[in-house]
C-alpha cells in the first residue's frame, strides 16, 4: 500500500506493460459514521468517503486479455482472459476487478480487454472497505473506456453483485455508495431501499473535532461465516414479523418481536431496528447543531453491536472503552465487524491523548500495536488523468 503520486504510477505501468495507459482513476475507501448491518435491511447508512484510496492506472486493449499488477505484494502480472470469467475462480486481490468485469458482462456491456496497475493506500482488512475502492476505480475507468454511460448508482450496483456472485460476500450497497457518490466535507446519508442519498455537512475541524480511526490489525473478511450468519437472521426475523425487510420494523415492533423470535435473532433484530433510527437521529442533530452532539449516539450504536449483534472483539472493545476515557466524545467500532476498526470522535486537544492511551493499552493488553490515525470526508470515485 504506496499512495505513489500519479507520475510514478505512470512510469511504473509503462515499465510493466511497455505502453502508456489511456488514464488513471481513483476511489476512495470509506468510514461508516453511523448505521452498520442496516443497509442490506433496506434501511438507512451515514458513511463518508476518505481521504485514503485505491488508485487503477488502466489502458484498453485490442484483445480480450486483462492483465494486472499491483504495487503491492511480489506477484508480478496476473493474466485473465475476459471470455472464461467464473465466479469463484480468482481468491487474491484480482477478484475484485475481474468481479466488476463479470458484472458488467452479466449487464450486457462488452468489455475489451485492458492493462491494469493497481495503487492503493487504504487499508487492508481494516473494516474501511479497501476492496469496493478497487472496484469503484475499476468500474470507472471502464465506464469511461467503454463509454457505457452508467450511472453512480447503476455502478453501485452493479459492484455490489460484483461482491456478492463473483467474490462471494453478501454485502449491500453501503461502501459503493459512499465511494462513488461521496462529497468533500459531507457525510453521505443514504436511504438503502431506493438508493436515494442526501448530503450531511460533516466537518469536525470547524467544530474542533478530529475523528480517529483505530486500526485493530485485526483482519476481517466479508466472505466468512459471520457476516453471512447475521444476514441470514435479519431475514429470518422479518419473515416471522410478517415485514418484507427490517426497514419495516420500528422501535414500537419490538415488544411484540421479542414473543414471537428466539433469543438471538431477537437481538439481531433490535440492533438493525434501533440502528435505523440512530442514523435518523444523527441525521437531524448534524444539521442542528453539529458534530459535536452526536457523540452518545455513537456510543449506543457500539454497545448496540457488541452485546445485540455481536460482532465487536476485545481489540475493538478496547479502543473504544479506552478512547471515550481518555477524551473522546464518542467511539464505536466501524465497518461489518469481527475486527477491523474502531471510530473515536475526539477534541483536537485531546487527540494525542487518545493516541497514546490507546497504543499504551494495546501494548499493555498484549495486543499488536494499532494504526491510528485521522480521516476527514473527501470526494467521490473520479477520473486524474
Amino acid at each position: 500500500m504506496t499512495g505513489a503520486q500519479p507520475s510514478r504510477l505512470i512510469e511504473r505501468f509503462e515499465a510493466a506493460f511497455g505502453a502508456s495507459p489511456d488514464g488513471i482513476w481513483q476511489a476512495p475507501g470509506r468510514v461508516n459514521l453511523i448505521g452498520e448491518h442496516t443497509d442490506y435491511n433496506e434501511g438507512f447508512v451515514l458513511p463518508f468517503a476518505i481521504d485514503k484510496t485505491a488508485k487503477t492506472v488502466v489502458r484498453r486493449r485490442n484483445d480480450t486479455m486483462v492483465r494486472l499488477l499491483s504495487t503491492f505484494g511480489n506477484q508480478g502480472v496476473i493474466e485473465a482472459d475476459t471470455r472464461t470469467l467464473a465466479p469463484g475462480a480468482a481468491s487474491d486481490w484480482t477478484k475484485y476487478p475481474l468481479g466488476v468485469v463479470w458484472a458488467l458482462q452479466q449487464q450486457g456491456i462488452d468489455v475489451p480487454g485492458f492493462d491494469l496497475l493497481l495503487d492503493s493506500d487504504v487499508p487492508l482488512g481494516a473494516g474501511l472497505s479497501s476492496s469496493h475502492a478497487i472496484e469503484c476505480a475499476v468500474i470507472t475507468a471502464l465506464n469511461d473506456l467503454t463509454e457505457a454511460g452508467l450511472t453512480a448508482e447503476e455502478m453501485v450496483l452493479l459492484t455490489q453483485r460484483a461482491e456478492n456472485d463473483y467474490v462471494g460476500a453478501p454485502t449491500g450497497i453501503m461502501d459503493q455508495s459512499a465511494s462513488l457518490r461521496g462529497s468533500q466535507g459531507h457525510a453521505v446519508f443514504l436511504d438503502c431501499r431506493d438508493q436515494s442519498v442526501r448530503l450531511v455537512p460533516f466537518q469536525a475541524r470547524e467544530a474542533g473535532l478530529v475523528l480517529l480511526v483505530i486500526d485493530t490489525k485485526v483482519e476481517h473478511s466479508h466472505a466468512d461465516g459471520g457476516y453471512a450468519s447475521r444476514r441470514a437472521a435479519c431475514e429470518r426475523g422479518a419473515e416471522i414479523m410478517g415485514a418484507s425487510s427490517l426497514r419495516d420494523v420500528g422501535t414500537a415492533d419490538l415488544d411484540r418481536a421479542a414473543e414471537l423470535l428466539d433469543a438471538t435473532t431477537f437481538r439481531r433484530v433490535r440492533h438493525v431496528v434501533t440502528e435505523n433510527e440512530r442514523v435518523l437521529q444523527t441525521v437531524e442533530t448534524l444539521n442542528a447543531g453539529g458534530p459535536a452532539h452526536i457523540g452518545a449516539l455513537l456510543d449506543a450504536s457500539h454497545v448496540s453491536m457488541r452485546d445485540d449483534f455481536e460482532i465487536s472483539c476485545p481489540e475493538l472493545d478496547l479502543a473504544v472503552d479506552t478512547a471515550r476515557a481518555s477524551g473522546a466524545i464518542g467511539a464505536r467500532m466501524t465497518g461489518g465487524g469481527f475486527g477491523g476498526s474502531a471510530i473515536a470522535l475526539t477534541p483536537v486537544g485531546d487527540e494525542q491523548q487518545v493516541r497514546d492511551a490507546v497504543t499504551r493499552a494495546f501494548a499493555d493488553a498484549g495486543f499488536v500495536s494499532p494504526g491510528i490515525f485521522t480521516v476527514t470526508p473527501a470526494a467521490g470515485a473520479v477520473r486524474l488523468s
